[in-house]
């Protein structure tokens, strides 16, 4: 069984991305749920997605990841991946955005969120060398795309090149082409080659 949650905040593509990963799992056969927290979502607010897999060929009857169980976390805003952090297991992965997102609370506040504050805290968290926190540098890697609709994907062919997660790039493909609109497809698959290039 592998358990990977999806977090960061609305609009950034999370459901989406949960979909792809739940896709690429059926393609290869597995049993999969997935289920979201979306909440104030189209304000900004937080979005969870849960992606339960039976890679060993068991049913999934839940679609909810249980705390100190998530094989895998993909945060696509740093402070949310800290958030949901109970949820790893203790030899998990976190696979993080390097860029922040202001919150309206850290605009009206008199220090300012600082994303690369969590990520050294992150990186104070994880034992080095363990190759449990895998920060991406999106941005640059957006940059090169020209496009930032697709964090999402980017994110996503990070966390398989991690090799944790038994799925391989050309997964990711096949998923990508079944799920995203015809008219998107190419600049996800260009956003995986520069990724994972």
């Amino acid at each position: 069984m592998l358990n990977v949650m999806l977090t960061g905040v609305g609009g950034q593509g999370i459901v989406l991305a949960a979909k792809v990963l739940a896709q690429a799992a059926q393609e290869k056969g597995w049993h999969v749920r997935t289920a979201e927290t979306i909440g104030m979502a189209q304000r900004g607010g937080s979005v969870v997605s849960h992606v339960r897999m039976g890679n060993d060929g068991e049913e999934v009857f839940s679609p909810l990841i249980a705390e100190e169980t998530a094989d895998m976390i993909i945060a696509f805003e740093p402070a949310e991946g800290a958030r949901v952090l109970p949820y790893l297991s203790s030899d998990g992965v976190l696979v993080t955005a390097e860029t922040a997102i202001q919150p309206v609370t850290a605009a009206l506040a008199t220090n300012p969120y600082r994303g690369s504050d969590v990520i050294d805290r992150l990186y104070a968290m994880f034992e080095v060398g363990s190759n449990r926190l895998v920060v991406v540098p999106d941005e640059w890697v957006l940059d090169q795309l020209g496009n930032r609709k697709a964090l999402n994907t980017v994110l996503l062919a990070s966390a398989i090149a991690t090799g944790r997660l038994p799925l391989s790039i050309d997964d990711l493909r096949a998923a990508i082409k079944a799920c995203v609109k015809p008219q998107f497809v190419d600049m996800n698959l260009e956003a995986i080659d520069i990724a994972v290039g």
